[in-house]
């Protein structure tokens, strides 16, 4: 399954404003329209930017799902009890809906007890603001710990063939607790949709937002000077088993991402129509083994 991915889509400091916020209204309602029935967002994305041009494209859309995520301190709203509550309230506000469908953790606060968290974000469940709860960038013993409360039903991690990490080290801990993976971070920032040139003034550039762990972690991870060409060249090895397969890049690495054990969907840029038409046929496509290893090989080398 292929959801909508609304950091991208909110623009803020990270991605740099939209040129059209009406486009991307345009693009989000596309994309339902096409079968994506649900959409990922984070208060933090934007400062609540994200949610608020989100709310406005689900006018008309009762049927998408949206998930979306409560941060830390400083980012977020905090994830001590009575700070969840204020931050589904603003969440709920600002994606003009009276519960989610799913809310998540977006990362662990070590200063935090995990069991505090994890307990006031079971009520939300009990209390109807929300209808499934999950965590995002938690680690093995985390998990462990949530599950003794209650379910984490979902996992989001950051999955792709240029990044198989954490899809490796917490696919088979997902499995055994019966948690589902949902993939960011699927077409790598742009590098497998096929068509990154390097012409970027967000933060793949280096130059926005490099106080941000995240950013400066992927950053180096995919967009470093002594990194990118070593990443490019795995796009155009990719690239060539794609393209005998009758495939786009963008398709390819989709559907190879959504056939892995234990994920259950995979998230996506959304400010582009024809990205999003483009990326959305991937959901139907079956690789085959072969195709797979060979997808494989080509990254591995």
């Amino acid at each position: 399954m292929i959801g909508l991915g609304g950091w991208e889509a909110g623009g803020g400091r990270t991605w740099g404003r939209n040129e059209d916020d009406r486009e991307v209204v345009r693009a989000l309602r596309r994309g339902w329209d096409l079968g994506a029935n649900w959409i990922d967002t984070a208060e933090v994305y934007a400062k609540g930017g994200s949610e608020e041009l989100i709310g406005r494209a689900l006018v008309g859309y009762p049927q998408v799902r949206v998930m979306s995520k409560v941060g830390p301190h400083p980012d977020g709203s905090g994830v001590r009890p009575e700070e969840i509550q204020v931050a589904i309230e603003g969440s709920l506000r600002r994606l003009r809906r009276e519960s989610l469908d799913l809310y998540l953790v977006h990362w662990r606060d070590p200063g935090v007890p995990l069991e505090d968290t994890w307990g006031a974000m079971a009520q939300l469940v009990e209390r109807g603001l929300v209808q499934h709860i999950g965590v995002s960038n938690f680690c093995a013993g985390e998990l462990e710990t949530c599950a003794a409360i209650h379910p984490a039903e979902v996992l989001q991690l950051q999955g792709s063939l240029l990044y198989r990490n954490e899809l490796e080290t917490l696919g088979p801990v997902c499995r055994r607790l019966g948690t589902g993976i949902v993939c960011y971070g699927s077409l790598a920032y742009g590098l497998l949709s096929g068509s990154f040139s390097g012409d970027v003034e967000d933060w793949r550039s280096g130059k926005e937002a490099s106080d941000d762990f995240f950013v400066v972690e992927n950053f180096n991870r995919f967009f470093a000077p002594g990194t990118l060409p070593v990443q490019l060249a795995r796009v155009i090895a990719v690239r060539a088993v794609a393209s005998e397969l009758g495939l786009t890049v963008a398709q390819a690495a989709v559907a190879w991402l959504l056939a892995q054990p234990g994920v259950s969907a995979a998230i996506v840029g959304s400010r582009s129509v024809r990205h999003i038409e483009e990326n959305l046929a991937a959901a139907t496509l079956r690789l085959g083994s072969e195709g797979h290893r060979r997808l494989l090989e080509a990254v591995e080398g």
